[in-house]
Formats: structure tokens, C-alpha cells, sequence
């Protein structure tokens, strides 16, 4: 598979938030199939996001040793860098899309890994910037199948 999926860190979040429900089990399925593909992109802001929400923000929050592991984990993905370039940038995008700083950070990190879809639940389902497409791989399952299939050390429920 040639084709890559940044993944925002709200899916994140949920593929290891046990008390998410329906969430958790779609974000798992999606991350799961994103492990075995190789297809997976996040970015420093991800992962940096991901540690303070498993820690603080869920129902019940992770040890900071489950959470340690779960980074390094995830380190096998293309992780992009944000950069001071990468900042700048992020400024134009939120000028021409009217969104968000951090949002257009996600943006500019999945636009500069060469990234086709974009998996968030916060940016709008089908919205295009430039040759980015946003899925919610949380609205229904058929949007979970566009990763390939599963390997991940995400325990199973």
C-alpha cells in the first residue's frame, strides 16, 4: 500500500480509551489496520497531545508507563516534525482555511507527509484542503476499511 493516513490525535485518543464505547471500538479497528498496513503518519504535536490526553483527559486516565509505551509504539510510524518552518506554514493554512492554529498544524504536517486522507473527528467528514481529504472513521464502519488490515500492540478487549 502507497498510500498514506495521518491520523489526528483525537482517533488516537479514542483506539485507547476503553470507556469511549463505539468510539473505541472503530478508532481500534481503524489503528489496528493501520499497524498492519504501514500506512499510519502522525506528528510531534500528535504524539505530544496524545500523552497529556491519556494521562489527564480520559475517564479513567493511563500510568505514565502504559502511556511511555504507548509512544514508543508508536515512534514505528512516520512521525513528521514540527518545525519552525512547519509553524510558519501553519499560519498560511489557518489564513486560507479559516480554521483553527492547531488545527492547521495537523494540516500542514498531514499535507507535508504526502498524506491522501486525513482520519479526524474534530475537522468536518469529506472536507478537502488541497490534496487532502478529512474522513471521521467514527461516523460509520465503511470509513475504518480504507486502511488495509490489522497489527498493533494495542491489547484487545
Amino acid at each position: 500500500m502507497s498510500d498514506k493516513y495521518f491520523v489526528d490525535t483525537n482517533i488516537l485518543v479514542y483506539a485507547h480509551d476503553r470507556a469511549a464505547g463505539l468510539k473505541h471500538k472503530r478508532a481500534l479497528a481503524l489503528v489496528e489496520r493501520l499497524w498492519e498496513s504501514g500506512a499510519g503518519v502522525l506528528s510531534t504535536q500528535v504524539l505530544q497531545e496524545l500523552c497529556i490526553n491519556l494521562r489527564r483527559k480520559i475517564a479513567k486516565p493511563l500510568p505514565v508507563a502504559e502511556v511511555r509505551q504507548i509512544l514508543q509504539d508508536y515512534s514505528a510510524w512516520e512521525v513528521i516534525t514540527n518545525t519552525a518552518e512547519s509553524v510558519v506554514e501553519a499560519l498560511d493554512i489557518e489564513a486560507r482555511y479559516k480554521t483553527s492554529f492547531w488545527d492547521a498544524l495537523i494540516l500542514q504536517a498531514a499535507e507535508a507527509s504526502g498524506a491522501i486522507f486525513l482520519y479526524s473527528e474534530d475537522l468536518s467528514d469529506g472536507q478537502k484542503y488541497g490534496g487532502l481529504r478529512v474522513v471521521n472513521p467514527l461516523k460509520t464502519p465503511e470509513h475504518t476499511s480504507k486502511a488495509g488490515s490489522s497489527r498493533s500492540t494495542i491489547e484487545k478487549e
